[in-house]
C-alpha cells in the first residue's frame, strides 16, 4: 500500500513538472546570421532614457493650471522630433519590458521558473551589438544586459539595491543619481584620452534607467504629487543631459535620442496585467535620423487622448514596444538583434526612401532567419512524415519574396505591392503546352531544355514591360529616317564584326569607317587636333589586319624599332609631366626611369637572344632571368604610379609593353603601341562628345583621378551615344583578337614568341605565355575603357548589358555557321568562333576586374610617400 502511495506521488510530481516542459519552454532560437543595413546610418550614438513605470497620460496631460509637467519633452514634441504611444504587452513588468525595448522580443514564458526576474536563456540585444554601451541605473536591470553581452564593451554603473526603498522620504534621488553620475563621467572623459577616444567612436549607446517614478508610484500612487513631481525632475535632468552631450560632441548632429517607459501603472500603484494604464507608455524621439514634427488637421485615432493632451495638431505615431529595438539598431547602424520580432517603424525615420527600403528588407531577412532556424530544429526533432512545412513560407516562396523585394529596391519602386499573377499563369500555360507537344513526339530530354528555357527568359523580359515601353517611346522621338539610319548602321556594324572572324581585312574597313567619325559629327569643327590624331591612328591601326598571319619570318629590327619608339614617347611624356606639374615626386621620377630601363632591357634581351639562337648557342641564362623579372614586375610597377588618369594609363603601357616586346618576333611589337595611342585619343574624343550628348558634367582629362570608390550617384541614364561606345569597345576587343593573327586556330601560334623565356618544350608554360601575349592588347583596351566610363559616368552594369546584346546577336550568326563537315581545322574554327563570342561577356567581366585593379589600386612601398621638388 505504501509503495502505491509513493508511486502515486511520483506520478503526480512528474505530471506537475510536465507543464513547464510543455507550456513554458523558451521560444528563443540561436544560430541566426546577423543582418545589417548596407547603407551608412544617420547617427553615431544613441541615448536611451527609460522612465520606469511612467504612464503615457500622466506625462502628456496638462496639470490643473493648464501647464505641462514636462516642458522639455513638450518642446521636443512640438519643435524637434516625433512622438506617440508605445503599446506594451503583458506581463507589464520591468524585465520583460526592457527586454522588449532593447532586444525586440516579448516575454519569454520560461522565465516563470526564475520568478520573472531574469531570462533563463541567452539572447541578443542592441547593447550586445553596439560597439560600446555605458549604462546608469538600477542593478536589477543593468546587470541583466551586461551579463548577456559578449566581450567587454558594456559598462554598467548602478547604485545599491538598498536604495530602492519605498518608504524613503525622497526617491527622486534614484534619478538624480543617474544624471549626476553621467555628468561626472563625461567630465572625467575630457582628461582621459582612452575613454575620450571610445566616446567618439560610432555605434555607441548610452542607457539611462530612471527608477524613481516607478518607486514613487508604488509608494504613493500615480495620482500623487510625488509621482507627478518626479516627472518634472526627470524632464529637467534630461534637458541638462542633452545640453551636456551636444556641448561635448560639438553639436555635430549625430546623436539620436529616445525617451520611453517599460510599462505603466494602475491607479492603485500596481502593474503586471493588461489594463490600458499599464500597457500605454510614452514614446518620444528626436535627433539624427528622426523626422521633425508634422502639423496635421486630422488624425486617425478615435480615442479622446489628443484633445485632452492638447496635441491634436501634432502628428501622433503609435508604436509597438518591440519595434523600438529595430528602430534604434537602424539609427546607429548595428545589426538587428537576432531574436527581435520587432518591425521597423519607418514613419519615424527622416532618411531617403532607399535607406528605408534597405532597412525594411534587412529587418525582414532578420526575422526570416529565426523562422528558418526554428523550422530546421523542428524538422530535425521529429520523424519526417510527421513534419508539415508552413506552405506560405516554403523555400521557393521565401526566395521569390526576397528576390521581388530586392528587385523593387533596385528599380526604386519602394512602395510596390504584389504584382498580378496573370503574366506568370500565362507563361506556365505556355510551358505546359510546349512540354506536352514535345512529349507526344517522344523527344529526348535535351529538347525540353532547349524549348522550355526561353519561356522563363521571356517571362522575365515582359515583367520589365515598363522599361521596354519607355525605351520604345524614347526611340519614337527620333524622326523615322534618322531611326532607320541608326538601325542600318548598327546592323552593318554587327555584320562587319561577324565577317571579321573570317576575313581580317573587314577590321581594316571598320577602322577606315572609324576614321570618318569626326566628319559626320561636330568634332571636326570643335576639336581639329584631336580629330586629326584620331584619323591618323585609326588608319595606322587599319594596316595591321592586312599583314600576314601564318608563316611570317622573324624581324627583330621591327621589335627594336617598336622599343625605340616607346622610349622616345616616354621621354616626351616625362618632359611634359615635369613641365606641367608644379611638384614632381622623386619616387614618380624613379618609377618612370625604371620602366624606361625595362623597355631598354627588353630590347637588349630580344636582340641578344635572337643572335644567340642563330649561333646555336641556346638561350643565355642571364637573358632568361631578366625576362622573367620584367614579366613579374609588369604586374606590380603600374600599381606604384599615381592614380591620375593619364599617368596611370601610361605607366600600364610602359610596363606591359616591356613584357610584350619579349614575346614579339616581328611587326606585332608595334601593335600595342599603335592601339594604345588610339585608345588615348579615344578618351579625348569621348570627352568632346559629352557636350553633344547633353551631359552637364565635363572635367579635363588631366585632372581626372581613378578611384576605387566610384560615386554611383554620378551614374546617369543611357543615351544613344552609349550604344556606339559599347560597339566601339566590342570592335576594339575583336581587333585585339585578330589584329595580328587568328587566335581561333592553333596554327596561328608561333613558338618563337616565347624563346626569351624558355626554349625547352613545355606545352603548358609556353601556352600560358602565348595566351598572356594575346591578353595584353585586351587589357590595354579595357584600361582605356575604364577611363571612358570615368569621363562619361557610364556604369559597368549598363556596359555589360549592351555588350551582352551585341555579342548575343553575333552568337546567333555563328550558331548557324557551325560546321559538322570539312577538315578538322574548318570544324574547329567554326566551333571556336561560336565559343569566343559566347564567352565574350564573361571574359569582359574578368578583364574589367583586372583593368579596375590596375587603374585604381595604389601601392606604397615606404608607407606615406614624401613629396620633394626637383
Amino acid at each position: 500500500m505504501l509503495l502505491f502511495f509513493i508511486l502515486g506521488l511520483l506520478v503526480h510530481f512528474v505530471f506537475f513538472g510536465s507543464i513547464f516542459d510543455i507550456y513554458f519552454t523558451s521560444p528563443l532560437v540561436h544560430g541566426m546570421t546577423p543582418q545589417l543595413t548596407p547603407l551608412p546610418p544617420p547617427a553615431k550614438r544613441l541615448v536611451l532614457f527609460v522612465a520606469d513605470g511612467l504612464r503615457a497620460d500622466t506625462l502628456y496631460e496638462l496639470d490643473e493650471n493648464g501647464n505641462t509637467r514636462a516642458p522639455f519633452i513638450r518642446n521636443i514634441i512640438m519643435h524637434e522630433g516625433s512622438w506617440g504611444i508605445s503599446h506594451t504587452r503583458v506581463p507589464t513588468e520591468s524585465r520583460p519590458g526592457h527586454v522588449a525595448l532593447i532586444a525586440g522580443f516579448y516575454e519569454d514564458v520560461s522565465a516563470v521558473a526564475k520568478g520573472w526576474k531574469e531570462n533563463p536563456v541567452g539572447f541578443d540585444s542592441l547593447i550586445n551589438e553596439s560597439r560600446y554601451t555605458w549604462s546608469w541605473g538600477s542593478p536589477d536591470i543593468l546587470t541583466m544586459f551586461a551579463k548577456g553581452a559578449s566581450g567587454d564593451h558594456v559598462y554598467a554603473y548602478s547604485y545599491d539595491a538598498d536604495n530602492e526603498d519605498f518608504g524613503a522620504q525622497d526617491v527622486t534621488k534614484l534619478d538624480t543619481w543617474v544624471f549626476d553620475n553621467m555628468k561626472e563621467f563625461f567630465h572625467a572623459a575630457r582628461n582621459n584620452q582612452s575613454l575620450f577616444s571610445k566616446l567618439n567612436e560610432e555605434k555607441i549607446v548610452f542607457f539611462l534607467h530612471l527608477l524613481g517614478i516607478d518607486t514613487n508610484g508604488h509608494a504613493h500612487r500615480p495620482t500623487s504629487r510625488e509621482y507627478k513631481d518626479n516627472i518634472k525632475v526627470v524632464d529637467e535632468g534630461m534637458k541638462e543631459i542633452v545640453s551636456m552631450l551636444e556641448d561635448f560632441y560639438g553639436n555635430d548632429g549625430k546623436t539620436a535620442f529616445i525617451f520611453t517607459s517599460d510599462h505603466g501603472m494602475t491607479d492603485w500603484g500596481f502593474h503586471g496585467a493588461g489594463h490600458p494604464s499599464e500597457t500605454l507608455t510614452p514614446f518620444v524621439t528626436w535627433g539624427a535620423g528622426i523626422k521633425y514634427p508634422q502639423r496635421v488637421s486630422a488624425q486617425k485615432f478615435d480615442d479622446a487622448f489628443l484633445k485632452e493632451w492638447k496635441l491634436e495638431n501634432w502628428k501622433r505615431q503609435d508604436i509597438h514596444q518591440a519595434d523600438i529595438a529595430p528602430l534604434m539598431a537602424s539609427l546607429i547602424g548595428v545589426p538587428f538583434p537576432l531574436n527581435s520580432v520587432g518591425i521597423l517603424p519607418v514613419d519615424y525615420l527622416n532618411n531617403t526612401d532607399l535607406f528605408k527600403a534597405e532597412s525594411m528588407f534587412t529587418n525582414a531577412v532578420q526575422i526570416l532567419e529565426q523562422f528558418k532556424v526554428k523550422m530546421t530544429q523542428k524538422k530535425e526533432a521529429i520523424l519526417p512524415f510527421f513534419f508539415t512545412p508552413f506552405k506560405l513560407l516554403s523555400e521557393s516562396k521565401q526566395l521569390n519574396i526576397l528576390r521581388k523585394a530586392r528587385s523593387y529596391i533596385k528599380q526604386r519602386k519602394y512602395d510596390e505591392a504584389k504584382p498580378s499573377h496573370l503574366l506568370s499563369c500565362s507563361f506556365i500555360a505556355v510551358g505546359v503546352l510546349v512540354a506536352f507537344f514535345l512529349l507526344i513526339q517522344d523527344c529526348p530530354w535535351t529538347y525540353y531544355i532547349y524549348c522550355l528555357l526561353p519561356v522563363p527568359i521571356w517571362y522575365a523580359v515582359l515583367r520589365e514591360f515598363q522599361v521596354i515601353q519607355d525605351f520604345v517611346i524614347s526611340l519614337l522621338t527620333f524622326p523615322p529616317s534618322q531611326l532607320a539610319g541608326y538601325l542600318f548602321i548598327f546592323t552593318l556594324g554587327i555584320e562587319v564584326l561577324v565577317l571579321s572572324f573570317f576575313y581580317r581585312y573587314m577590321l581594316t574597313a571598320g577602322l577606315i569607317a572609324f576614321a570618318c567619325w569626326p566628319f559626320i559629327t561636330q568634332l571636326w569643327i570643335r576639336a581639329k587636333s584631336i580629330s586629326l590624331s584620331w584619323i591618323f591612328f585609326s588608319l595606322l591601326l587599319a594596316v595591321f589586319p592586312l599583314m600576314p598571319v601564318v608563316g611570317r619570318k622573324p624581324d627583330i629590327f621591327l621589335v627594336i624599332g617598336a622599343g625605340s619608339l616607346v622610349l622616345l614617347l616616354s621621354l616626351c611624356v616625362l618632359t611634359s609631366l615635369i613641365k606641367r606639374k608644379d611638384r614632381f615626386i622623386n619616387e614618380e621620377l624613379l618609377l618612370h626611369l625604371f620602366q624606361m630601363l625595362s623597355i631598354a632591357l627588353s630590347m637588349y634581351v630580344v636582340y641578344s637572344t635572337h643572335h644567340s639562337l642563330l649561333k646555336k648557342q641556346g638561350l643565355p641564362f642571364l637573358n632568361q632571368i631578366i625576362s622573367w623579372i620584367i614579366l613579374a614586375s609588369s604586374f606590380v610597377l603600374p600599381l606604384l604610379s599615381p592614380t591620375s588618369l593619364f599617368e596611370r594609363l601610361f605607366s600600364i603601357l610602359l610596363s606591359w609593353m616591356s613584357a610584350y616586346l619579349l614575346l614579339s618576333t616581328g611587326y606585332e611589337a608595334l601593335f600595342p603601341l599603335v592601339l594604345s595611342c588610339l585608345m588615348f585619343v579615344w578618351i579625348q574624343m569621348e570627352q568632346e562628345t559629352l557636350q553633344q550628348s547633353g551631359v552637364s558634367y565635363r572635367q579635363k582629362v588631366t585632372s581626372l583621378q581613378f578611384t576605387c570608390n566610384l560615386d554611383i550617384t554620378q551614374f546617369r541614364h543611357l543615351y544613344l551615344e552609349d550604344i556606339r561606345r559599347a560597339f566601339f569597345l566590342v570592335f576594339f576587343l575583336v581587333t585585339a583578337f585578330f589584329g595580328t593573327g587568328n587566335i581561333a586556330s592553333v596554327n596561328s601560334f608561333d613558338l618563337a614568341s616565347v624563346y626569351c623565356f624558355l626554349t625547352v618544350f613545355s606545352p603548358y608554360m609556353m601556352g600560358a605565355l602565348m595566351m598572356w601575349k594575346i591578353l595584353i592588347p585586351f587589357v590595354l583596351v579595357m584600361c582605356a575603357f575604364e577611363a571612358v566610363q570615368l569621363t562619361t559616368q557610364l556604369s559597368s552594369k549598363s556596359l555589360f548589358l549592351m555588350v551582352l546584346i551585341i555579342s548575343d546577336i553575333m552568337a546567333l550568326h555563328f550558331f548557324f555557321l557551325v560546321k559538322d563537315y570539312g577538315s578538322w581545322l574548318e570544324i574547329g574554327t567554326s566551333i571556336s568562333h561560336y565559343v569566343i563570342v559566347m564567352s565574350m561577356t564573361i571574359v569582359l567581366m574578368l578583364l574589367n576586374g583586372l583593368a579596375h585593379l590596375l587603374t585604381t589600386k595604389k601601392l606604397e612601398l615606404y608607407g606615406k610617400s614624401k613629396s620633394h621638388l626637383i
